[in-house]
């Protein structure tokens, strides 16, 4: 559950920090790795539940954010979901290969249209944003690793 909560908490106050001090959006887009983190942990505990707590974290953000913020979020969170829950429908490879192929596949798409539309796509933005979500997913994915070659070394 604790997952869940921080997932939408984050997804509003990532929203609400583009609104409130676009200046940062350096920042802010390196932010942006700890929620697809997130995400892919609610995904992983409540399949596609997840969709609908990314519904509830943009309803929110659209009542805490300027509205385009949230559209920009909604839009590009949406596209990413529908990719991530491609991967997840068609690839029976191990979890932490579908969380990482999902991830390679879903934040270009998810950066791109975020950026570009609240109109922030620069390279050092994209650039940020991009290298926080592939490190974030990247450990992840080593933990996930680490912990099944730890189980079965202990059979």
């Amino acid at each position: 559950m604790i997952y869940l909560l921080l997932y939408v908490a984050s997804v509003v106050l990532i929203n609400f920090a583009f609104s409130a001090a676009p200046g940062f959006d350096v920042l802010w887009s390196a932010w942006g790795g700890l929620v697809f983190i997130l995400r892919d942990m609610v995904q992983t505990r409540y399949g596609h539940g997840a969709v609908l707590a990314m519904l509830v974290a943009l309803g929110l953000s659209y009542f805490t954010s300027e509205p385009a913020i949230a559209l920009a979020s909604a839009l590009a969170f949406g596209v990413s979901e529908c990719i991530d829950w491609l991967v997840f429908s068609i690839t029976r490879r191990p979890l932490r290969d579908r969380l990482w192929l999902s991830s390679a596949l879903s934040i270009p798409v998810d950066t791109l249209l975020f950026f570009g539309m609240i109109g922030a796509l620069t390279p050092a933005v994209a650039g940020t944003s991009l290298a926080s979500k592939f490190a974030g997913v990247s450990v992840v994915w080593l933990a996930m690793a680490w912990r099944t070659g730890r189980q079965a070394a202990a059979r």
